[in-house]
């Protein structure tokens, strides 16, 4: 249903194909395949029970009235820092969040020129035929003029080149420190951690290579990174619902939840450990997690009760007085 409302919406977006460029045809397939990948693993995902609880709590408090006159700002500042500064990476690494924020903004960019492209929506056409002047329309509809040689017709003509040069030392420092680093090296897979980074990179580099094709070497050489650079694109797009790059799409959810974490905190329920005391997490997110474990047939929901260190103490005197007195 997804693929078919976008095939939709790129003819009737496309002006009935009339503003379709046949050259992107293979662009356009592999976006139909994306969107039957992502819907189907969303489906797959929001399916599990605990997935399904989040899920449905997030956005019930995303469409929460009470919430939002509570604390109406809490909505954007949660967008802002948890899905677009991505803040809580800053707390492990200020370099590798520096590393994520270049790759995030750059596939941003990216993807907000490929697709519409891609698709047809965005057209650039010239009343000269040859420029320097052009117009940008979107679905047809003239939106601005511009000068190609001066500062905005420059980005809006290497917008992709812009893209590639973030992506590129994001997507690099990543793939250095999975070489380096051991505590990466000892849980990383190579198709699910180090294609992705690949694919990135390849992207990046064959797109900044068919900028220097056209300006330095007159078209030379360019056939072959067209192509080259057509497949890597694909591949990604279709790579992207079944690895890593899944978790792009799963981000945004977990926005509502944070927002379901905070607004509870505002009205102080927090839930304290049952041993010593010490606040845990709100009270309604211990209780959605103690439903999930019910939905499971997890039969210690109770545990969820307990701060990690206190539950470590209670297994360790278990192991003493059940497990260990068994040799005595």
């Amino acid at each position: 249903m997804v693929s078919v409302l976008l095939i939709l919406a790129i003819v009737l977006g496309s002006r009935l194909l009339e503003n379709f460029d046949s050259a992107l045809l293979p662009y356009a397939v592999a976006t139909v395949f994306l969107a039957f990948g992502v819907a189907y693993r969303y489906t797959v995902w929001v399916s599990a029970p605990g997935a399904r609880r989040l899920f449905n709590q997030g956005w019930r408090s995303f469409f929460s009235v009470a919430n939002f006159r509570k604390v109406p700002t809490a909505l954007p500042r949660m967008i802002a820092t948890y899905l677009g500064f991505q803040k809580f990476l800053g707390a492990r690494s200020h370099a590798r969040w520096a590393a994520h924020q270049l790759i995030f903004w750059g596939c941003i960019l990216a993807a907000l020129i490929t697709f519409p492209l891609t698709w047809g929506w965005f057209t650039f056409t010239s009343g000269t035929g040859s420029g320097p002047g052009y117009e940008m329309r979107i679905w047809g509809f003239k939106i601005i003029g511009f000068d190609s040689l001066d500062v905005l017709g420059w980005l809006m003509f290497h917008g992709l080149d812009i893209a590639a040069v973030l992506v590129i030392p994001g997507a690099a420092y990543f793939l250095w420190r999975r070489m380096k680093d051991r505590g990466a090296i000892t849980g990383q897979r190579f198709a699910y951690d180090l294609v992705p980074l690949i694919a990135l990179i390849v992207i990046s580099v064959t797109g900044l290579l068919l900028t220097f094709s056209s300006i330095f070497l007159h078209g030379g050489g360019y056939e072959f990174l067209a192509v080259l650079h057509m497949v890597s694109v694909v591949f990604t797009l279709i790579y992207i619902p079944f690895g890593k790059f899944f978790h792009i799409v799963q981000r945004p959810a977990a926005v509502g939840m944070q927002l379901f974490k905070y607004t509870a905190r505002q009205d102080r329920e927090v839930f304290a450990c049952r041993r010593c005391e010490e606040p845990i997490d709100t009270g309604p997110y211990v209780e959605n997690l103690r439903g999930t474990m019910r939905d499971l047939s997890l039969d210690f929901d109770e545990w969820a009760e307990y701060c990690p260190r206190c539950k470590r103490v209670l297994r360790g005197s278990a192991y003493l007085s059940q497990v260990k007195k068994g040799f005595k």
